[in-house]
């Protein structure tokens, strides 16, 4: 079976709670894009990132056995991005980060009325809302899942994380969780 995944976000004419404390818009609507992303480490030793950027959709039956379905670059897409990860390969995943980044338009979540729904197989649907973000975060890590004696172990993240300056949100990321991947820049 599979897990999916599911990133969608409508934008907002009024911006409340940080970016009200602000005085400004914290987004600009015209360009405001956010992108459903996923760091892998298999079992084998493979690391890398299932994301929008660079075209790294992904495999579904293939390593890294996780597509990435699309890139809404508008928030207009109903079904929004989803990534599903295929369930009939536990045995291969060592860990996997689930996170949002905004690509552009924003400086944080907070407002953007961003919602990420986690479908197990089995089980209640898990929702996030980004809005409750306080920080200037463009990046939020959501679930990690971990490999624990063949079992695929979610754990609740909701971490809002705030990039350095100069330093890329999947970077932000991978020093946070550790993976150790060299990373260049990259534009859709």
């Amino acid at each position: 079976g599979g897990m999916r995944v599911n990133l969608n976000w409508q934008t907002r004419k009024q911006f409340k709670g940080w970016g009200a404390k602000l005085g400004r818009a914290v987004a600009m609507h015209a360009d405001l894009d956010l992108d459903l992303c996923a760091l892998y480490e298999l079992t084998d030793g493979r690391k890398g990132v299932v994301q929008a950027l660079g075209n790294a959709f992904g495999a579904l039956h293939q390593p890294p056995y996780m597509l990435l379905d699309g890139d809404d670059r508008t928030g207009a897409v109903d079904s929004g991005e989803n990534l599903t990860i295929n369930l009939d390969h536990i045995k291969d995943f060592r860990r996997i980060v689930i996170f949002v980044t905004i690509y552009e338009g924003a400086r944080s979540f907070a407002d953007l009325n961003a919602t990420v729904t986690l479908q197990p197989q089995h089980g209640a649907p898990v929702d996030f809302s980004l809005d409750e973000c306080t920080v200037p975060s463009t990046v939020c890590a959501l679930a990690l899942l971990t490999n624990n004696g063949g079992d695929l172990v979610v754990q609740r993240e909701a971490r809002y994380l705030v990039p350095e300056r100069g330093v890329s949100p999947q970077r932000t990321i991978d020093h946070a969780y550790g993976w150790g991947m060299n990373w260049t820049p990259g534009r859709k």
